[in-house]
């Protein structure tokens, strides 16, 4: 592989994989069990909420191969975790426990491993049961925060108010107004 063809692998993968998963209008949950290393921590980095076992371990070690992250991990780790810690994790390519993911903000949540499906289950039927746009504009205004040349106040304010044009947000409404649960379609 030369240059040329790091920049497409490095391209594709980011284009067809990780910001597909990121940006996408339905949401994604990362369930970590055993090691989450170099693009497999991109890949649930790239995930909208991330739980792991408490035997999990996670990293980047890319640079003990003389390279860097290639799909976003420099970007979200950074984001995750602050530059400091980033900058530590990608430089020294060392492992974090999932109690210590958890501290830093890496992860949502840690459970035990035979707990790990269920409370990713748990978490993502309690998700399906609110407004389906909603949560689509949900992710698209928290995912303008962190990019360079988006206004974020903007974004939110535009995607707030579509919402108003949803017979979900007139379900919403009317059901909390005869104080029932709402029967969202996704309209």
């Amino acid at each position: 592989m030369d240059v040329a063809g790091g920049r497409e692998i490095a391209r594709e993968g980011h284009t067809k994989i990780f910001d597909l998963v990121e940006n996408g209008g339905k949401p994604v949950i990362a369930a970590i069990n055993g090691f989450a290393l170099g693009g497999g921590l991109e890949l649930a980095m790239a995930c909208h909420i991330r739980i792991a076992a408490d035997t999990a371990k996670m990293g980047l070690p890319e640079v003990t191969l003389g390279l860097i992250p290639g799909y976003g991990g420099t970007q979200r780790l950074t984001r995750l975790v602050g530059k400091g810690k980033a900058m530590e994790m990608i430089m020294t390519g060392d492992m974090v426990t999932a109690a210590e993911a958890h501290q830093l903000g890496l992860i949502n949540q840690v459970t035990t491993t035979e707990n790990l499906l269920p409370a990713a289950e748990a978490l993502l039927q309690k998700i399906l049961t609110r407004a389906p746009l909603a949560i689509a504009a949900a992710i698209t205004s928290i995912n303008a925060a962190g990019r360079n040349n988006v206004n974020g106040f903007e974004t939110e304010i535009e995607e707030f108010a579509k919402c108003f044009g949803t017979a979900d947000f007139k379900e919403g409404i009317t059901a909390f107004l005869q104080k029932r649960k709402p029967g969202f379609k996704g309209e």
